[in-house]
C-alpha cells in the first residue's frame, strides 16, 4: 500500500508573517480562529510553513490571513523540500529534528 493512500495527500504553504510571531503564538491564534486542521511546520523570523490537505489549501490561506492580517502566502507545494529550495531562509530556519 502506498503511504498517500493511507494518510492522504498534503499541501505545504509558505507564508511571510509578522517577525515577532513564534510557532506557539501562531498555533494559539489559529486555534482561537477555530481551525484545528492546520499544522504549523515552522514559524520564526517572519517565515512560516503550514501543512493542510489539498482541499483545505484556500481556506488555510484565509484563516492564516485572519490570524495574522500582515501575512501573505508565497507558494503552495506538495513537498517541504521544494519550498525550502525556493526560499533559502526556510531551509536556514528549519527546526532541528529531535533524536528518538
Amino acid at each position: 500500500m502506498v503511504v498517500k493512500e493511507k494518510r492522504g495527500r498534503r499541501r505545504y504553504i509558505a507564508f511571510r508573517v509578522s517577525p515577532e510571531l513564534t510557532k506557539d503564538t501562531m498555533i494559539s491564534r489559529l486555534r482561537k480562529a477555530g481551525d484545528e486542521s492546520v499544522y504549523v511546520v515552522q514559524c520564526s523570523e517572519g517565515w512560516m510553513i503550514v501543512r493542510c490537505s489539498p482541499s483545505d489549501a484556500e481556506g488555510t490561506v484565509r484563516i492564516v490571513k485572519y490570524a495574522d492580517p500582515s501575512s501573505g502566502s508565497l507558494r503552495t507545494s506538495g513537498t517541504l523540500a521544494s519550498l525550502r529550495n525556493e526560499y533559502p531562509e526556510l531551509k536556514r530556519l528549519r527546526p532541528v529534528r529531535r533524536a528518538v
